[in-house]
């Protein structure tokens, strides 16, 4: 078996030129070297067929999987083996110490940054992202990457290196996840360089180690440079525009599960739109009451009057600022609650004109979804046309059933907004995932879409691994 390679040189017209002095020399030299660098790529019979298996395949994979191959030297690996197979060290000036150190150096570390690099990814994004933005009003960095994900794990590929199977452990280090086929395959369609840069980015972005989606598993999905939501059940596709984090206050990227819906809700304003948006207003009770603000003192619930706090006092963690559920709402008539250690969600919005705009990254961090009545009933497929048309109603929709119509005709008089549902727990609960690709195979068509890299991710990848990327 460990022949196979040398003879492949003797096939082409070097091996059988060779006196018994080569051989004798290659077989000294190989003997003088330590026994596990012996078991790696050639023993004193030869070079190991795998050394030649694993040429061949980073030369046909490597540029499929949207890297260069020279970061896995290949040319050098090429040319190594070249003059191994022919023995062919004083022709080209270069001793079989220095020849065979190299090879051997090569094939190792080919071996194991291809298998941890396919398996985990080039970089780190919890890393490199949670250390780019510094907070607004500060102190820190932005959390900006919240997935778990798994740290490369070098030492396996190191012990493969000394196993019969290693070259099965090297061909099953792919992806195997169907956005990374789906780019992969318009990568080998297209000869555009621009398209192939973009798409051998987002093929990183797969093989990272963390939740990614199933494809037939039920599910909403927002995708941070498309602005868009799609939520993903069997057949149902439903797709909408979503207004996103602005540039300085960006989306956190992460996966969590939607628990509950709440409807007409009140806004507890966050500290830091408070610190930074809220605060420089103390005093001025027109703009609280334009906004239908409430100042509430957090340890009493006692609501204050606007006029009589300050700045300061609005600044100092110790009040709430509340704005009263219903129309004119920031959140608009409903909310989609999910655990995250950002306190942001999707939701409605009273500035529906946003979703005209070709931009739509202009939120603190939160995402405002365009059709938010669907998605609801996305979300609570199991439900009655009365549910649906108690759902209607207490947004302010014109109900659809009879029975609907009906109840808004006899409740007509009451003083009181119409809220037949104010809380619904959604049963069973739908992953949610906020994902950043600019390229990613529309949910509904199956085809790869190009989108702007909106918050500098790109630019950030190819800051850290350009080196390996497809140029």
């Amino acid at each position: 078996m460990w022949m196979a390679g040398l003879l492949l040189g003797a096939c082409s017209g070097g091996w059988h030129n060779q006196t018994e002095a080569d051989l004798s020399a290659f077989s000294t030299y190989v003997d003088s070297l330590d026994s596990a660098v012996q078991g790696k790529w050639f023993t004193r019979m030869g070079v190991s067929e795998d050394a030649d298996s694993l040429l061949s395949y980073l030369r046909r994979e490597v540029p499929r999987n949207g890297l260069d191959t020279t970061a896995f030297f290949v040319p050098q690996i090429a040319e190594d083996l070249h003059i191994v197979h022919t023995l062919a060290f004083d022709s080209v000036g270069q001793s079989i110490n220095e020849v065979l150190v190299r090879l051997d150096s090569n094939l190792s570390k080919a071996y194991i940054d291809y298998t941890t690099g396919l398996r985990y990814g080039f970089m780190r994004p919890d890393k490199v992202l949670n250390n780019k933005d510094y907070k607004v009003g500060g102190p820190g960095y932005a959390q900006l990457f919240d997935y778990e994900i798994k740290a490369p794990d070098k030492e396996t590929s190191e012990k493969q290196l000394t196993k019969d199977d290693r070259m099965a452990f090297f061909m099953a280090s792919q992806p195997s996840n169907y956005v990374y086929h789906a780019l992969q395959e318009r990568l080998l369609a297209t000869n555009d360089t621009a398209e192939r840069r973009k798409i051998a980015i987002n093929m990183e972005r797969c093989r990272w180690q963390i939740k990614h989606p199933e494809q037939q598993e039920r599910r909403v999905l927002v995708n941070i440079p498309a602005q868009q939501l799609w939520a993903v059940g069997g057949d149902t596709v439903l797709y909408m525009r979503i207004c996103c984090g602005a540039y300085a206050t960006k989306t956190p990227l992460l996966c969590s599960t939607i628990n509950y819906m709440q409807v007409n809700p009140e806004w507890i304003i966050p500290y830091n739109i408070i610190k930074t948006d809220v605060a420089r207003h103390g005093g001025d009770s027109a703009y609280f009451a334009r906004n239908r603000y409430s100042i509430v003192r957090r340890q009493t619930n006692d609501t204050l009057r606007a006029s009589e706090v300050s700045s300061e006092q609005l600044m100092s963690g110790n009040l709430r600022v509340v704005q009263k559920g219903g129309a004119g709402n920031s959140l608009g008539r409903i909310v989609f609650r999910f655990p995250n250690n950002f306190s942001v969600y999707l939701h409605d919005t009273n500035n529906r004109g946003a979703f005209q705009r070709e931009r739509r990254t202009l939120s603190h961090g939160c995402v405002r979804v365009q059709k938010p009545f669907d998605l609801a009933c996305f979300l609570l497929s199991d439900v009655d046309d009365w549910t649906r048309d108690q759902l209607r109603i207490s947004m302010d929709i014109r109900p659809e059933t009879e029975r609907g119509r009906n109840y808004v005709r006899d409740h007509a008089e009451d003083p009181h907004p119409l809220r037949l549902i104010q809380y619904r727990e959604i049963n069973p609960k739908v992953p949610v995932y906020i994902v950043y690709f600019t390229a990613y195979p529309n949910p509904a068509t199956g085809k790869v879409e190009f989108w702007p890299d909106r918050y500098d991710y790109d630019k950030v990848i190819v800051e850290k691994i350009g080196a390996y990327l497809l140029k």
